[in-house]
């Protein structure tokens, strides 16, 4: 189906993006991969490119406008890319609004400059070690010392967690206010007592740097509070649906793009004396998948085009999410077995798809706490 959503606009961005990522990203990537971390050279580019900070405004050095389209069309291109590591999503549509949307005008010009232009690489301290997507028993805790904040506390699964250069951690500022007692603290590099563990070993995105973060007696300025004193569990819920569109555009993205691989994969493959595709069952693993991806895709633009707006909620965003990521794994593992033993060999496109994509049902909200969203909405 012909897609009705973009504009000519979107469509020159979308070539602007492609002409990045063949240039910037695909030649390193490989490289990246092994070293477990992007250059930082790749970021000033993305800066240079004017990729980053696409909602901040112009004042700031930021491109200015808050349609979600464009961030559609860079999470959709990174993904067909198969280049998640440099991960510019995360920057822009998950950290990039409390940092437009909760800092005062003195953090703005103080953040947003070096935000916009790749100097200044962001990064959001939620998760710990026993703690997921529980905020109620978070540890961290920042005591108030007058002038200045006490952190101490530790977190983990931190994406970006070894380049950051800004790290808005969720800390408990009221001991006994629970998940209405956190608040955002702003810890910038070189802190002392601002410790990165070892960059994690994962099955998966392995360019992408997630790392440890340790607070060990950090004194954080009083000026670094982002939002209100204990108001994080309002911010955070206020920015939870556009972090999971953006992972929710990226997972169709990654099931039509393995769909397209798959169905080239099978027409050229033979067994038997003539190729796959001319096998009922290989029809039908293909009719299936295109179908899912087809009524997919139809919800999601939907989903893309209301949030531009500004009216999509929490809940829908939640659906979006759940079902997108759940169909991006289910395709994977289809479109794996239909390539055979060569879909369990690492050079082949399908293989690193899989263990890439694995995570996206996890983070953002597991699969459970969206279906715990959903429910709750029209069960209360």
């Amino acid at each position: 189906m012909q897609r009705q959503i973009f504009t000519e606009e979107h469509d020159e961005f979308r070539a602007t993006v492609r002409a990045f990522l063949a240039k910037e990203v695909l030649p390193y990537y490989e490289q990246w991969e092994q070293d477990g971390i992007v250059s930082r050279d790749a970021w000033l580019a993305a800066g240079r490119a004017g990729l980053l900070g696409l909602a901040v405004p112009e004042e700031y050095g930021g491109g200015g406008s808050t349609d979600f389209r464009y961030s559609a069309v860079l999470a959709e291109e990174f993904t067909r890319a198969g280049a998640p590591g440099l991960a510019i999503g995360l920057h822009n549509d998950i950290i990039g609004p409390y940092l437009t949307g909760l800092a005062t005008e003195e953090q703005k010009r103080r953040w947003l400059p070096g935000f916009c232009s790749g100097e200044t690489i962001t990064a959001i301290a939620m998760t710990e070690p026993g703690a997921g997507s529980d905020l109620q028993a978070i540890r961290t805790t920042a005591e108030d010392k007058g002038d200045h904040w006490l952190l101490n506390g530790s977190k983990t699964f931190i994406s970006n967690g070894i380049l950051a250069d800004l790290v808005i951690v969720v800390a408990k500022t009221t001991p006994d206010g629970g998940a209405k007692g956190l608040s955002l603290i702003v810890v910038e590099r070189g802190a002392e007592g601002f410790e990165r563990g070892r960059n994690l070993d994962k099955i998966g995105q392995k360019s992408q740097d997630t790392a440890e973060l340790f607070f060990n007696d950090v004194r954080v300025p009083k000026e670094n509070l982002l939002g209100e004193l204990d108001g994080a569990f309002l911010h955070l819920m206020t920015n939870l649906a556009q972090e999971r569109m953006g992972i929710a555009v990226a997972a169709i993205a990654a099931a039509e793009h393995l769909l397209e691989i798959t169905t080239q994969y099978v027409k050229e493959r033979e067994a038997f004396g003539r190729p796959l595709a001319k096998l009922q069952h290989i029809r039908f693993e293909i009719a299936e998948m295109a179908t899912e991806c087809a009524v997919t895709r139809t919800f999601l633009d939907r989903c893309i085009v209301d949030h531009s707006d500004g009216t999509l909620d929490a809940v829908h965003a939640s659906m979006a999410k759940w079902w997108a990521t759940e169909l991006q794994k289910r395709t994977a593992d289809r479109c794996l077995q239909l390539h055979g033993g060569y879909g369990y060999m690492s050079e082949y496109k399908v293989a690193k798809a899989f263990t890439d994509g694995r995570i996206q049902t996890i983070y953002g909200g597991t699969t459970e706490i969206m279906k715990e969203i959903i429910g709750r909405s029209l069960l209360a």
